[in-house]
Formats: structure tokens, C-alpha cells, sequence
């Protein structure tokens, strides 16, 4: 159930004198299985696309295909495809409105029909996969704090059991602990699940450690696409439009040119450590 993006441009304001492109003839594809870092500076068209995935947006260019049908044609199902492309917002207060966290993860499936038994299974699922807190199942999620919220707003999108998880910015303002809690959570979901899991992040360190392939967003176009290594290879590029290459892989740089030869495509501190050992092991 891949997700297709066939030339796709969209134009704030269009029409008017503010019209401005904040999506290029985007081409892409999205398939089964793959956990993607999407990054670029602010302003570069990141969450324009998320948000054109399950169809929030419409594109003023092109078409978006998912299952083979274009999401935009008349009589094409945009309640189905929101239940399996859940996207989690970067602000998740924008996400939580009932009464108490449990009303709010339940809400999802119970609007798909499901019976009430099986709606509270999935919220109870749901919220498991995160890492909740079952005292605070029953808490007002407005008193929770912003990475309790986040888990909780995740919770409400994996309810729905989606296909793809489009997480935008998901630990934004978060301690490392929280951030690392969180992203640890979800890769372990992608390994059991094999869910799709589109992650928007400016942190490159997250993207190295966690992803398969990066997409480059710069000025609403894609600047790359491709295995992680290979993008970082482009550290020039990357700081010329806002960006960086992860600290991990200067450092390792670094060293090479004080004559330690280090395989400088490394990313993570995980890699870094198994390579710098390789090399004193010689």
C-alpha cells in the first residue's frame, strides 16, 4: 500500500499576491515497511508534505496515489485513508480534547464503528505501546506534561491501527531522556508492527540513529533522497541550506585526519564505537 507523490506542488495564498510555492513537483514514493527522516530547515515545505499524505492538503499540482488510487478523486474514501495514514502533529495539544486521556485514545477507533469492547482494547493497546502510565489513564490530559502528551497523542493514532505513522517534529522541546524514551518506543513498534513511520525531525542525530532512508527538503523541493551514509556524505550541501551532518560523523572525520583510518561514513555513536575499535584492534 505504497504512498505515490506524482509531481505534487502546492501554492499557499494561490491566486492572490501573496502566492508563494511551498511544495516543487515533488516525486516520491513511500513504500510498505520503511522508517524515513524527513528534514530540511524551517520553512523548507516539511510539514506542507506530511500533511498532504492522508490528504489534509490538497496539492494545486500533480496527484497523490495511495493502494493504487489517486486520494482526490471523487468518491474516494479520505475518512479510510486518515485511519491508515495517522499523522501526530507537532503541537499535541492541537490532538487531545476529551475529558480524560483513556475518552481521548478511544475516540479514533470508536469512530471507525468498532464495538466498545473492542474500541478500549485498542485504546488500552495503544497506550501500552507508548509507555503510559496506567495510573494516569483517567487524568485530565491537559494537567499531563508536553512528553506525556505526545505519547498520549501517538496512543490516538496507533489506535486507529494504521498502515503508515507520520510523526511531525514528535520530541520537539523534550529532554534527551524524554526524546530518546519516545523514539526508542516507536522503533521498537516499527519492529514488531512493521508499520510504515515517516519521522520529521531537525535532529540529525535522531535521523542517523533511527531511520533507513533521509529525504532532504530545501525551498520545497527534495534536495535528497537516499541511505543514510550516502546523505551525510553531502555535509557541504547540507550546512550551504541550514543543515549539518551528525556530530558523530565530523568527529570521525577528525580523527581520520589525524591519521587514525576510521570509515568516516559513520553516523551514531553505536557505529563510532564498533569502528574506532576495529581500527585498534589492527
Amino acid at each position: 500500500m505504497a504512498i505515490v507523490l506524482d509531481h505534487v506542488s502546492y501554492i499557499y495564498e494561490k491566486d492572490t499576491e501573496m502566492a508563494a510555492f511551498a511544495l516543487k513537483d515533488i516525486c516520491l514514493t513511500i513504500p510498505d515497511g520503511q522508517f524515513i527522516g524527513l528534514i530540511g530547515h524551517t520553512g523548507s515545505g516539511k510539514s506542507t508534505l506530511v500533511q498532504h499524505l492522508n490528504g489534509l492538503l490538497a496539492p494545486t499540482g500533480g496527484h497523490i496515489y495511495y493502494n493504487g488510487k489517486d486520494i482526490h478523486e471523487n468518491g474516494f474514501d479520505k475518512k479510510e485513508l486518515r485511519s491508515r495514514v495517522g499523522l501526530v502533529f507537532q503541537y499535541p495539544e492541537h490532538q487531545l480534547f476529551e475529558v480524560d486521556v483513556f475518552t481521548d485514545v478511544c475516540f479514533g477507533p470508536k469512530n471507525l464503528g468498532l464495538s466498545r469492547k473492542e474500541t478500549e482494547l485498542r485504546a488500552f493497546q495503544a497506550l501500552r505501546q507508548v509507555g503510559f502510565p496506567e495510573e494516569y489513564f483517567y487524568q485530565s490530559p491537559f494537567d499531563l506534561s508536553g512528553g506525556q502528551k505526545r505519547r498520549v497523542a501517538i496512543a490516538g493514532v496507533l489506535a486507529m491501527k494504521p498502515d503508515v505513522l507520520v510523526l511531525d517534529e514528535p520530541t520537539a522541546g523534550l529532554d534527551p531522556k524524554g526524546r530518546d524514551e519516545i523514539l526508542d518506543r516507536i522503533a521498537a513498534l516499527k519492529a514488531e508492527t512493521g508499520i510504515t513511520v515517516v519521522l520529521v525531525s531537525h535532529s540529525m542525530e535522531d535521523i542517523a540513529k533511527y531511520v533507513d532512508r533521509i529525504i532532504v527538503m530545501n525551498r520545497g523541493s527534495v534536495l535528497f533522497d537516499d541511505v543514510p551514509g550516502e546523505v551525510f556524505r553531502h555535509d557541504a550541501e547540507l550546512e550551504a541550506v541550514g543543515l549539518a551532518a551528525p556530530q558523530m560523523t565530523y568527529i570521525m572525520r577528525t580523527l581520520r585526519q589525524r591519521g587514525l583510518a576510521v570509515n568516516t561514513d559513520v553516523t551514531t555513536l553505536e557505529e563510532a564505537e564498533r569502528e574506532i575499535l576495529r581500527v585498534l584492534a589492527k
